[in-house]
């Protein structure tokens, strides 16, 4: 199968904000305060550069028609996760055509995605669904975790990217990076060398951002909701995304 060489030249990691946690406040008290897509196009003008949603069946954050509105405003890219066995999801997917789908193994029960794909086991249904969606431009990319059986698994399936799950960075990092990189370093070599674009997600924050830029080959995107959110808090909106950006340099 020929694949297309990467230019990896110039690449800039681009920061993709999660506004789940936005629509969370808003859906708590009822109403539109706040309102979500004006923090969405606020985040636009403030430079960052994708707005990320993950709709849930029961919409406890964002809302099916929360995601038909950004697509008619955004000039950024979107990207939309989702567990692609929800057929909900897919058909939202097909009739909003984002810039990316992330497809992610979670269920209704979980409170957030808490492991990756298994690209071996699962290998039949996520080629179905990627050929799907790449059928109408959109981008794929997977969860996966930084494990070498699982990026060869992703390369079969011949997925546009792999995001890699980075929970576990996250929570080991202060105890030892170098150890807690360690794996999300050679996957990452891996994903290169099958020319899998690589993106990345889960528990980055100010702290821990930078480190993973740094060690992480080529990587194309971070997706970052909570923590970026929870720090508009404390250092504002327009500051808080210039702060991330800045780690991505």
């Amino acid at each position: 199968e020929n694949k297309l060489s990467f230019n990896f030249a110039f690449i800039m990691t681009r920061l993709s904000v999660n506004i789940n946690k936005i629509a969370t406040l808003r859906n708590a008290r009822g109403g539109n305060t706040p309102d979500l897509i004006k923090h969405a196009l606020d985040l636009e003008k403030f430079g960052a550069q994708g707005i990320t949603v993950h709709p849930r069946p029961d919409e406890r954050h964002i809302k099916y028609d929360d995601v038909r509105a950004l697509k008619k405003v955004l000039s950024i890219e979107f990207n939309i996760e989702g567990n692609p066995k929800e057929s909900s999801f897919v058909d939202l997917v097909l009739e909003t055509l984002p810039h990316q789908v992330t497809l992610v193994p979670d269920n209704t029960s979980q409170l957030t995605s808490d492991h990756g794909w298994d690209t071996v086991n699962e290998r039949s249904f996520l080629s179905e669904m990627i050929s799907l969606f790449k059928s109408k431009n959109i981008r794929t990319s997977i969860f996966v975790d930084p494990v070498k059986k699982m990026i060869d698994g992703a390369a079969i399936l011949n997925t546009d990217r792999v995001e890699l799950y980075t929970e576990n960075y996250a929570a080991n990092y202060h105890k030892n990076p170098k150890e807690a990189i360690k794996h999300y370093t050679l996957a990452a070599k891996l994903a290169n060398k099958l020319q899998i674009g690589i993106n990345a997600g889960h528990d980055l924050n100010l702290e821990n951002l930078q480190y993973f830029h740094n060690n992480v080959d080529n990587l194309l995107e971070v997706s970052i909701g909570h923590a970026l959110i929870a720090d508009a808090l404390s250092y504002g909106m327009e500051n808080t995304v210039n702060m991330y950006l800045s780690r991505l340099k």
